[in-house]
């Protein structure tokens, strides 16, 4: 955030964004309520690069990754899923190299939407960021009502409602704490997690040399049933197919990585913080991930029937399923109480990487202004409450029709991580081409991503081919329901775009005109310094 001794440079900064046409009456009636602000609330930067760390990897490892991984060994076998996860990552390498060069030049709170509206055009923002801001708000929801259903696996004659609303409470409330604190909380959860994890490595290692009642695995599971499996058509297309249906799978698994680009803009220190929290992010997500996947295709046949269970407990993971094979009998609560652990941090994380994303669209002038306001500590109150009011449409879970809406609700959620993911990329092509066009070398950056402008392009074409493909098995057997919940995103997110354009009929910004000024590094190191009284 911009300290309040820059609006000088601010107001140069704005006034020379880019000249934009004059609104109509109507238009001009709404941007007193919604225009850009030059110093809206004032973010504390108290989080250190573990926080980020942390908050990443506690909105990427949730019920994805302990019962996700279960349904892709069904669907394209050890080798396809393997194949799948790695090649995700590399588009994931792609777009966090990407977010890091930009993140660590200007870093702001809810970079997304910030970058795509300076760099590329001011209705991607709009979407981008409305988009991605409902995805975790109505995340925030789903996690309270994973919750729930978890938790009945040792009381299932609670209510959910009950639980829906003391975790609702509990969580909102955790997000009014100040930022050193709240990344403090998320810390703690997220080593839950991570320790679990490394514990099932190292039992998986051992159960695959024969330390487990079926003796010696090695690499029995890939030869019998087999290294890959058909999915929806027979041949070798229904192998492919499997492999690309696990693709978009891990896609959507992976989403929670660029959550360090949304703290940024309360990093300490973000020159040397930022940088080193998306290397570390990265390569641990990855590494969780990959090596979890290749132990498990080594551990459970994917032709074994309980992986295609489908409950919301433990039961489904392919690590207790794993356990059970073995012979342990303890871990499957074990399993259930860390997989609660899991959601309740992914739900942390939900409020705050939404209200930030909140804060960030009403600083470009694309929400109220409200959203702006924080308190003497730095939280942007407003943007929590908004947020966090989403999560109570768990509660459409309590009644059958409810649930469907609810479903369809889900299903932009989980789109909305790849149009953030796509729109980073384009917004780094914008970026580079605004550097060169105002003379500023990319030598001088704090940080220099590799690989580029390739890296972005290839991020760039891949996360838009899986977003249009995302929905394909609906043309296989084809339902027009289904369709219409496959792409209700894309649709809405078309709708948004196009509608933004529509009104304000703003062009798309030119490399000369590009924001590269308000909210630069070298200026939060001055209000850091002012922080903390240097």
């Amino acid at each position: 955030m911009d300290d309040s001794s820059h609006d000088i440079v601010e107001k140069y900064a704005h006034n020379h964004h880019r000249q934009q046409p004059q609104p109509q009456s109507l238009t001009q009636s709404l941007s007193q309520h919604l225009q850009p602000v030059q110093s809206g609330g004032e973010l504390h930067r108290h989080l250190s690069g573990r926080h980020l760390n942390f908050i990443a990897i506690g909105g990427t490892i949730g019920t994805g990754f302990f019962l996700g991984m279960g349904t892709a060994l069904a669907k394209a076998g050890p080798a396809g899923c393997l194949i799948a996860y790695v090649f995700v990552g590399s588009v994931l390498w792609c777009v966090m190299v990407s977010l890091g060069e930009m993140a660590t030049y200007i870093p702001t709170a809810g970079a997304f939407s910030a970058y795509a509206t300076r760099f590329v055009d001011d209705s991607l923002g709009f979407a981008v960021g409305w988009l991605y801001w409902f995805g975790w708000a109505i995340t925030y929801a789903l996690s309270l009502t994973a919750a729930g259903l978890i938790l009945q696996y040792w009381a299932p004659h609670v209510n959910i409602g009950i639980i829906i609303a003391i975790f609702w409470t509990v969580f909102t409330l955790a997000n009014f704490l100040p930022v050193r604190l709240f990344g403090e909380l998320e810390m703690y959860l997220s080593s839950l997690k991570v320790l679990t994890v490394l514990g099932f490595i190292l039992f998986g290692i051992c159960v695959a040399a024969g330390v487990g009642q079926e003796g010696v695995l090695g690499f029995r599971f890939w030869h019998d049933p087999g290294a890959w499996h058909e999915y929806l058509v027979p041949g070798a297309v229904g192998k492919f197919v499997g492999v690309w249906a696990v693709l978009i799978q891990a896609s959507f698994a992976y989403q929670g990585a660029e959550l360090v680009g949304v703290g940024a803009g309360e990093a300490r220190d973000p020159r040397k913080t930022v940088p080193r929290a998306i290397r570390f992010t990265y390569w641990g997500i990855m590494g969780l991930f990959v090596a979890t996947m290749f132990l498990v295709t080594m551990l459970v046949p994917s032709n074994d029937p309980r992986l295609q269970n489908d409950t919301s407990d433990a039961s489904a993971s392919p690590l207790v399923i794993a356990a059970q094979r073995a012979g342990v009998k303890v871990l499957p609560d074990i399993i259930n109480a860390v997989l609660l652990t899991a959601v309740l941090s992914s739900a942390n994380a939900n409020v705050y990487s939404g209200s930030r994303v909140l804060l960030a669209l009403a600083e470009e002038g694309q929400a109220p202004r409200i959203f702006c306001r924080t308190d003497r500590r730095g939280i942007p109150t407003w943007a929590v409450a908004g947020t966090a009011a989403l999560g109570l449409l768990g509660f459409l879970n309590l009644s059958a029709s409810g649930g469907k809406v609810f479903d369809w609700l889900l299903n932009i959620s989980g789109v909305a991580g790849l149009t953030t993911w796509a729109s980073t990329c384009l917004s780094h092509l914008g970026f580079q081409r605004a550097l060169r066009a105002q003379g500023v070398p990319r030598s001088s950056l704090p940080y220099v991503a590799p690989l580029q402008p390739w890296a972005a392009i290839y991020g760039l074409f891949f996360n838009v081919l899986v977003m249009l493909t995302q929905g394909f098995t609906v043309f296989i057997d084809w339902n027009v329901s289904d369709f219409f919940a496959a792409y209700i995103s894309l649709i809405l997110f078309a709708v948004l775009w196009a509608g933004h354009k529509i009104w304000y009929r703003q062009p798309f910004v030119g490399p000369a005109e590009a924001d590269l000024v308000r909210g630069r590094y070298d200026q939060g190191e001055r209000s850091v310094a002012v922080d903390e009284g240097i």
